[in-house]
């Protein structure tokens, strides 16, 4: 423990003495400050050339928290060495673990309140101002020197924790959980807490119980008129069944295709694998486009059907019917990418030892096949429902006179009524609401056991669908994949005519406006009006993507692996982010981190990290149920041969969980290329998204550019899918297959 100590020790030295204290205006990513004035210009200036200089006095009592760990490594010198295999913690002395513990807690308790209390015009709040008189002075937001003293502080009071025995004294656990919970307030509960406060506030500012509760039994989000009138019910229930729907019929096609994928025995089964993830790379408007192109009241669907039958084309698809065909065609895939990796885990031994018993296929897999699935068909139907619930841009395209929870977030905050408040209370309504879908699916899973990975070897053979199961799985795979193919050609169709819908007259000067390369002296010219925020949305979603997943499977890994108090809010916290709709993240976001402590509003890194804990969920419901099937055995003889829990999730768990990698790099990375709802909010003229572009064609009526470019961001993310693949690689599960 001492040398973890030193470590973060160096780590804090060097933030207070060494880095800027202050946020910097060239952007995180910028180096600029080492030759503009370095170190003693105030705008780039550490903590330490600050105070020599007499400016920010408040940072004074800093070091104080950050040299206080050296006393504790004194005390802990003079103990005996530890004897014990590295994996096991052994309770430190007393005064070890509460001066680490007072250093931390102090230390991070002092840089919140003089954060929170003074920003860039002197004092935040006017009692403070008649406490302690005019400041004279400011402050801007966190730089990179706040940001590793802060972590050093942080990992002073969860090494200084289990330096007192909790969570077997692994200083690796108790530090990622106390890192998680840090990024999940700071990025999760903190905005949402800030931007849901208005809803208890008027018009003035003031906090009023009547307001919200007027606002949260207003008619026009519970009202029953549908059922005795000819008008449409309350947005709650809207919302309610068009999740029910959407969760439900996600899950069965993602486990149907899940199953005839990697127990059917077709040889073709693998050309299912891209299409299921076709619709996750598209931007939901553009699925949206198309099926009006289909089945809108001029649609070629349509059309053809009311001159087949003789009756006059309606608007059916606007409402119900539409959004929910596009949304089943945008999150099948989640279903699927969460069930695969759970079919494909499951042991054909169990299997096996079921049919020696004389269980005929049918019996084999309705009493012991699909009852392991369990973790896997609860996830997809919870992850289905939140994102149907949040979605915002299919009922914003199909929805008519069928308004849900997201779309009337979304006019609250950016219509003419301007409304945080009411837009507050809906959030309200439709967290209850994915918070009770969650409490619903762990009492359905409750506390059985679904392991079926052990350190035993397995070379079974994969149960094939009995015939039953069989034949209606590919009638509904079929349609479906041919649903999808079509939509799909309509989509790469309209990229190539004149004016979609009008003018069907072949063209390339959609992508040659988009996508313009030009040969100049000086090399390539990339002229094309798309190619800025093209590689903005490339290389925000690549630097997001592997840190979704990180984070996502370490807190997993958490979640099933360890047991610490407060596990419950824990995991209710991770999951927040994803039960609020994006309109209302993007909005928070500003509101909390467009002044000071955290100033990111107008940068890359506010769209990083909204993505980060945003999809971040998808990682964790992936990881969970993938590691409910790998056996605690498998952990418990890599630390009792001594590896510690570090070493021991790198190289025994990770491998096994290849499936839920893969599902946590592609997800993350393509909800960033193709997120709508936050970005409206979050990009900036610097940092502009491609659906960001997409929507200002789409707004134009310049539908053909916006379907070229949704065109070259689908090719783009199936070479990603591909590439992300072939580099993680599959479960290490060696298994004969079938002849």
């Amino acid at each position: 423990m001492n040398r973890t100590v030193a470590l973060w020790l160096a780590v804090g030295v060097i933030g207070f003495c060494a880095l800027p204290w202050y946020v910097l205006d060239e952007g995180l990513w910028s180096f600029e400050w080492l030759t503009g004035g370095y170190p003693f210009d105030t705008d780039y200036a550490p903590a330490l050339f600050l105070l020599l200089q007499g400016e920010k006095l408040w940072l004074a009592p800093l070091p104080v928290f950050l040299l206080l760990p050296l006393l504790a490594v004194g005390i802990n010198s003079s103990q005996k060495p530890n004897q014990q295999p590295a994996h096991i913690g052994v309770r430190q002395k007393p005064g070890f673990s509460y001066i680490l513990i007072l250093a931390g807690a102090l230390g991070l308790a002092y840089l919140l309140v003089q954060a929170f209390s003074i920003g860039i015009r002197g004092w935040n709040a006017e009692f403070l101002t008649q406490v302690f008189g005019e400041l004279g002075d400011r402050q801007f937001g966190f730089g990179y020197g706040a940001m590793f003293v802060s972590v050093a502080l942080l990992f002073f009071l969860t090494t200084g924790v289990a330096a007192r025995g909790a969570v077997n004294g692994d200083v690796f656990i108790v530090g990622a959980i106390g890192f998680v919970i840090a990024l999940v307030g700071m990025f999760i509960l903190f905005p949402v807490l800030n931007m849901l406060s208005s809803a208890i506030q008027d018009t003035e500012g003031n906090y009023s119980l009547g307001v919200f509760f007027s606002k949260f039994f207003d008619d026009k989000i519970w009202g029953l008129h549908c059922l005795t009138e000819n008008r449409s019910c309350g947005v709650a229930w809207n919302s309610l069944v068009l999740a029910l729907c959407v969760g439900a019929l996600t899950t069965l096609l993602g486990l149907v295709f899940a199953l005839v994928a990697t127990r059917s025995g077709l040889r073709q089964a693998h050309f299912l694998r891209p299409l299921t993830v076709l619709p996750i790379i598209t931007p939901p408007f553009v699925i949206g486009l198309a099926i009006i192109l289909l089945f809108g009241l001029s649609g070629a669907v349509t059309t053809f059907v009311a001159e087949l039958i003789g009756v006059n084309p309606t608007r059916w698809i606007y409402g119900l019917p539409g959004i929910l065909i596009a949304q089943l065609l945008s999150f099948t895939p989640i279903a699927f990418l969460v069930l695969i990796g759970v079919v494909e885990g499951v042991a054909p031994s169990i299997e096996e030892a079921s049919q020696t018993l004389r269980a005929s296929r049918w019996q084999t897999f309705r009493t012991v096949s699909l009852p392991l699935m369990r973790p896997g068909i609860a996830n997809a139907f919870l992850l289905g429902f939140i994102e149907s619930m949040a979605d915002f841009g299919n009922p914003l395209v199909l929805g008519g006179n069928y308004d849900v929870l997201s779309t009337e977030i979304f006019f609250a905050i950016v219509g003419a009524q301007n409304d945080q408040g009411q837009a507050a209370v809906l959030a309200i309504v439709l967290l209850i609401f994915t918070l009770s879908a969650f409490y619903a699916q762990r009492r359905w899973l409750g506390k059985k056991s679904y392991t079926t990975q052990t350190g035993k070897g397995d070379s079974g053979i994969p149960t094939m669908l009995p015939k039953r199961v069989l034949w209606p799985s590919y009638l509904l795979v079929s349609i479906w994949s041919i649903f999808t193919i079509v939509v799909y050609g309509m989509i790469v169709y309209g990229g190539f005519v004149e004016i979609w819908g009008l003018d069907h007259t072949i063209t390339l000067k959609h992508y040659k406006k988009a996508f313009g390369v030009a040969m100049t002296d000086n090399g390539f010219h990339f002229r094309g009006a798309a190619w800025d925020s093209f590689w903005t949305t490339l290389r925000i979603a690549a630097t997001a993507a592997p840190l979704t997943a990180a984070v996502g499977l370490v807190t997993a890994y958490l979640l099933v692996r360890q047991n610490f108090a407060g596990k419950e809010a824990f995991e209710f916290g991770t999951m927040l982010s994803f039960a609020i709709p994006g309109t209302v993240i993007g909005v928070a976001y500003i509101m909390a981190f467009n002044v000071p402590p955290i100033e990111l509003t107008g940068t890359g890194v506010i769209l990083v990290l909204s993505f980060i804990f945003r999809n971040m969920p998808v990682g964790i419901r992936a990881g969970v149920a993938s590691m409910s099937q790998l056996d605690k055995s498998l952990d418990e003889a890599s630390l009792t041969l001594g590896a510690n829990t570090w070493r021991t999730f790198r190289e025994v768990i990770l491998p096994l969980m290849k499936p839920a990698i893969v599902a946590a790099l592609v997800f993350s990375f393509v909800r960033a290329m193709t997120a709508i709802s936050a970005v409206i909010f979050l990009v900036s003229a610097e940092h502009n998204m491609a659906t960001g572009y997409i929507i200002g064609r789409v707004e134009n009526n310049d539908y053909g550019i916006a379907i070229a470019y949704s065109t070259v961001l689908i090719i783009v993310m199936l070479l990603v899918v591909v590439l992300t693949q072939l580099l993680v690689g599959k479960s290490k599960v060696i298994r004969r297959v079938a002849q």
